[in-house]
This record gives structure tokens, sequence and C-alpha cells, in this order.
């Protein structure tokens, strides 16, 4: 297998990974009682504030205050929670990709963004997970040392947004925008292949997981012996394993700079690196999985992003209400729709984030005067970007709800819960 088609199968598992977490912690929310009366009072100030029209607060590049809201983009935020929801709920991946560019697609800074993103994931989190049923299967050493190793990658990633927007704010849209534009563009074009060619084959659609077992990685992995060694799967393997503990750090180092540049948590990078990579059981990698995104999503919400103003509160509530509505339909919505379509779309969501993110950028290398094009050029390209994106996510939503509508009676039978489909095509 190539090394692109293994990036390729490494992201695609990360994608599925956090669309599993997303919707076990939104199914536990909209099932407790007392987890709703919470989130409506935590809601409902914001929401007041929220319909309160409100101009510049501070307004530079520095300001400590979002330097413009208004009820529309309140609205705007629901919308893309709901969007960010159904993708997630009917595809069983990618729609945490596309919230921090859909977010800068309606006008949001890109620092905003991140910093709201990650803090509606934080919040998200704190509500949903259900912590004291999975400490059992929590390695504490392993923990422990990918949590000293997020913790320094939220640090990092977030002094490098800070150091990009402080020295100038079109620099830091860029940095922000070619990172999405790069990730979803390899992600996008790999699923976009791999999806024509199942419509030509017998292929199942089985999403390139791959075994939970050991791989020829994580074997060569496990033989580095820089101390400390942690021990650990005892109940699962005689005798346990050993990995190091450095090796473990440095993987939290990765996932905490990708979650403090990118806005997305790091609990979609954890599980497949810790399966596949470090060949850490998948019962004990739940468990440590969840507290990793509490304290990476908190920690980098709060202390790179929230204390410097650069977190948008009712923009997250308003994300939070959408998706938590948006998840539930879009995984009822599965029961009704084929395989071959929800791998279809995944493709086309992942595909549709890449040309918004990318269609920015020719407009901000003008403003950093690195390249000469027409500002009507540039213009046109990124109006057009923010068309197509706004276009295929607000397509996708009315087909998924439409569907969801047409077949509410059948809907109405089946079991109240359902776990996500894994882009999987039907025999």
């Amino acid at each position: 297998m190539s090394f692109p088609r293994r990036v390729f199968d490494f992201l695609k598992m990360a994608s599925i990974a956090h669309a599993k977490w997303d919707y076990e912690v939104s199914m536990s929310i909209l099932k407790k009682r007392k987890k709703m009366w919470l989130l409506f009072i935590m809601v409902l100030p914001i929401i007041a504030v929220a319909f309160v029209e409100a101009g510049d607060l501070l307004g530079s590049k520095t300001a400590y205050a979002p330097a413009f809201y208004s009820t529309n983009i309140f609205l705007i935020s629901i919308a893309i929670g709901l969007c960010a929801g159904l993708i997630t709920g009917c595809i069983g991946a990618g729609g945490g990709f596309i919230i921090t560019p859909a977010l800068m697609a309606a006008g949001v800074k890109g620092i905003l963004a991140v910093g709201t993103d990650l803090f509606h994931i934080f919040a998200k989190a704190i509500m949903g997970t259900a912590v004291h049923k999975k400490l059992g299967n929590v390695s504490v050493k392993l923990a422990i040392a990918f949590l000293v190793g997020s913790a320094g990658g939220t640090f990092i990633g977030g002094a490098i947004n800070h150091t990009l927007y402080d020295y100038d704010p079109n620099l830091s849209e860029a940095f922000i925008s070619l990172i999405y534009a790069v990730l979803l563009g390899f992600l996008g074009f790999y699923a976009l292949a791999d999806f024509l060619k199942a419509r030509k084959s017998t292929d199942t659609g089985d999403a390139h997981g791959g075994s939970a077992g050991m791989t020829d990685l994580s074997l060569r992995v496990q033989k580095v012996k820089v101390p400390p060694m942690i021990k650990f799967d005892e109940d699962y393997v005689q005798g346990g394993r050993k990995i190091s503990g450095v090796i473990v750090a440095l993987g939290g180092v990765i996932v905490g700079l990708m979650a403090a540049i990118m806005g997305v948590g790091g609990g979609f990078i954890t599980f497949p690196m810790f399966v596949y990579v470090f060949g850490i059981s998948s019962m004990t990698t739940v468990g440590t999985d969840i507290l990793q995104i509490i304290f990476t999503a908190g920690l980098g919400a709060i202390t790179q992003y929230a204390i410097y103003g650069y977190v948008f509160y009712s923009l997250a509530m308003g994300m939070l209400l959408g998706s938590l509505l948006g998840i539930q339909v879009g995984a009822l919505t599965t029961k009704v729709v084929k395989g071959i379509h929800i791998r279809g779309f995944y493709a086309v969501s992942i595909l549709a984030g890449f040309i918004n993110r990318a269609a920015t950028l020719p407009k901000k290398l003008v403003e950093l005067e690195v390249i000469s094009w027409p500002r009507p050029v540039v213009k046109g390209i990124e109006t057009a970007g923010n068309w197509i994106f706004w276009v295929i996510v607000a397509a996708f939503a009315v087909w998924v709800i439409a569907k969801f509508i047409a077949n509410v009676n059948t809907l109405r039978g089946e079991e109240e819960s359902i776990a996500p489909v894994l882009v999987k095509e039907e025999a």
C-alpha cells in the first residue's frame, strides 16, 4: 500500500472516530433531562445577548471580544451546527472538518473561528461525556504521558496562531485556510476516487478501516526502548504490552498542536494514532480518548483563545444547539439512505470545504503582497468558492431533511437510538 493511501486511510479513520464520539456525547445530552435543562440554562443568557444588535466592541486586531455580532450571525451559527450535525450523523464522518471553514466563510476571523470551534467541542464534551463509565478502561500512565504532550502541543499551536495574527491578521487567515485546504484537499480527492471506484465495482464500501489488531508500524514503535517504558493492556493481553512514554508524549504534542491550530479538539486523530500507530487496544483507547478530548479542548479553548477574547460564545452555543438536532436527524436518516450515496456525499462535503478555503488564498496572498493578481479577479474567486461551499452544504442538508420527512412514518417504528453508519455502502 502506498504512503498517500496509508495517510488517507488514517485520516478517514480519524474522521470516523471523531464522528462516533460526537454522536455518543450528543445522544447523552439529548436523552437526559438534567443535561437538557443545564444546556438551556447555559444558552439562555447567551441567546439573549445574541439577539441584541451590537457594533464594534474593540475592533482592532488585538480585540478581546468579537469586533461585530448580530442576530444573523447567531442564526447562521445554528445553521452551521445543524449542517455539521447532519453530515456527522448521516455520513458518520467529516462533519467536524467543515465547522471552522464554515465560520470563516460566514465572515468570522480565522482565529475566532478556531477558538470558537474548540470551545464548542469542549462544552459538548463536558456536558455529554459520562466519564465515570469509561474510567475503568483508562491506562493512567498512558493518559499522563499523552496529556503532558498534548498540553505542550496546545501551547505551541496557540502561540503560532497568536504570533501570526498579531503580526498580520491576513497572514493568520491565509495560514489557517492553507492548513485546511491541504488537509481537506488530500482527504477529499482520495475519498472521491474511492467513491468512483466503488460505483464501478462490487466494493462493499468498507471504509479502509483495517484491522483493529497490531499493525507492522505499531510493532516497530513498541520495539523502541526509550525510557520511561509504560505497561498497558494487562487485562487484554497476557503480560501486557509496553511502549516508550516519550513516543506517547510526542503523539500528544501532535494532537495538541493540530487541535490548537485547527480548532478540531484533537479527538479526531487520537483513536487511529493509539490503535494503529501505538498498538493500544480499542477499549483502552476509548477511555483515554475521552479524557484527552476534555483536557486538550478545554486547555486549548481557555488558555489559548478564551482569555484573549478569541471565543465567540454565542456562536459556540448556536452551533451546539444546531448540531444536537442535526446529528439525531442525520443518524436516523441512515436507515433509509443508500450507502453509496453516503459515500459520495462524504467526498463531496470534504471537497466543498477544500474549495472554500483554497478559493480564499489568492485574495489573502494579494493582501500580503505575495502575488499581484487583479483584486476583482481574486475577489471573484473567493466569492465563487463561498457560493460553491454554501450551495453544496445547503443541498446536502435539504436532501437529508427531505429524506427524513418523507420516511418519518417508517423511522417512527424503528429504534430511537442508532449508531452512525461508518461510511459504508449497502451490498
